[in-house]
């Protein structure tokens, strides 16, 4: 990973459930933020582990993000235990936010789906990917990002057309965000990157999941009617 880093192949380094998969909460962390902070990358940290192993691991993340003044520059992905931190779920979400450490996820289930909007309350920056693409991992991940949105919409529930809206901003422009791409809103000089359907509007596009007619990516049509061109 150093080697990686060193020769600039590499711009972010990651780990994964430093206790539950290593068993070294203290000592996986120390190595990743160790040479976060030398070679002055940003850190993703997929964390799954849930209840007191998860609260651990979280906490942990906040020290050190906050001993080298990395904030901005952390995500912890999935973050299934934050979703079911109950009455500790505003300290941590609080910490979090100060410390600038944004969360990402799949929208798996309605149990482990981060509360995005009771997050964003608390400063803390949330985006949505799409996780385990036809890997072994899992099979039915397809990369489509509008599925996406519809899936965290479901998840979390939504019914108002504000919130089935913000389905897709999170996944669309939230997810750029933490990223460091640009927002797409089709002024002079935003990417020439968008989809058309058909549809009615943003919240019927979100529940009904129409076929893409169109995919351009950078002024370049890159997809027709659902095939790569």
């Amino acid at each position: 990973m150093e080697e990686a880093l060193r020769t600039g192949a590499a711009d972010l380094i990651g780990g994964i459930d430093p206790e539950g998969f290593d068993e070294d909460l203290d000592g996986q962390l120390d190595l990743v933020f160790g040479l976060a902070d030398r070679y002055r990358v940003g850190v993703d940290i997929h964390l799954h582990d849930r209840g007191p192993v998860g609260s651990r691991s979280l906490w942990a993340i906040i020290e050190r993000t906050r001993a080298l003044d990395m904030g901005g520059s952390v995500t912890v992905s999935h973050a299934f235990g934050v979703a079911e931190a109950d009455e500790g779920f505003d300290a941590l979400a609080s910490a979090l936010g100060e410390a600038g450490i944004a969360l990402t996820t799949i929208a798996p289930d309605p149990a482990r789906v981060l509360p995005v909007a009771r997050l964003r309350e608390h400063g803390v920056r949330v985006g949505v990917g799409s996780d385990g693409v036809r890997d072994a991992w899992s099979p039915f991940g397809d990369a489509d990002m509008l599925h996406r949105a519809h899936r965290l919409a479901t998840t979390l529930r939504a019914r108002l057309d504000e919130q089935l809206s913000d389905a897709f901003l999170t996944a669309a422009n939230d997810g750029a965000a933490l990223v460091d791409l640009p927002e797409v809103d089709f002024t002079p000089g935003s990417p020439a990157d968008f989809l058309v359907v058909d549809g009615e509007c943003l919240p019927q596009i979100v529940v009904d999941l129409p076929p893409r007619r169109l995919v351009v990516r950078a002024g370049r049509v890159v997809a027709r009617d659902g095939v790569l061109v």
